[in-house]
């Protein structure tokens, strides 16, 4: 019997899964215990539904994605510091002051676990940092660190 599962269980598959089970297995378990569905052309086709709106979904971040990448590009970051004799600042621009400056500047939302630098920024320069948008998909950020007058 053909039976669409509602929940993974363990030995035959995960959820949203058609696959065979004898009769009695779907019958006196499966079904009773709601663990799946039978497999008549509504449940299929509900079933190809859902994997359609999640593709399409998976498409339109990914889109997403590629084109905050593209802004990043264009984008340089300013930082005022105050800094030391030794042109050393007093603290470091952090992954979580780059969110926050892309979030208030640009309106780019990105999460602060997203970004990552390669070396810690001490000093004045500039710098380059990446930032994780989707599977496969890297945003470079260009930091520019100044000194406060």
């Amino acid at each position: 019997m053909k039976v669409i599962l509602t929940a993974d269980v363990k030995g035959q598959g995960k959820k949203d899964q058609m696959v065979e089970v004898s009769d009695g297995y779907a019958r006196n378990y499966l079904l009773p215990k709601k663990l799946a569905i039978p497999a008549d052309s509504k449940s299929i086709n509900e079933m190809k539904n859902k994997e359609a709106s999640k593709q399409h979904k998976i498409d339109v971040e990914k889109q997403n994605a590629l084109d905050v990448a593209k802004k990043l590009e264009t984008i340089v970051l300013k930082f005022e510091y105050a800094a030391g004799p030794d042109k050393k600042l007093y603290g470091s621009v952090t992954s979580k002051d780059i969110a926050e400056a892309l979030s208030k500047e640009y309106g780019i939302s990105i999460d602060k676990k997203k970004i990552s630098l390669p070396v810690p920024i001490k000093s004045f320069g500039r710098f380059s940092a990446d930032a994780h948008l989707f599977t496969g998909i890297n945003g470079k950020i260009t930091v520019e660190v100044t000194s406060k007058q």
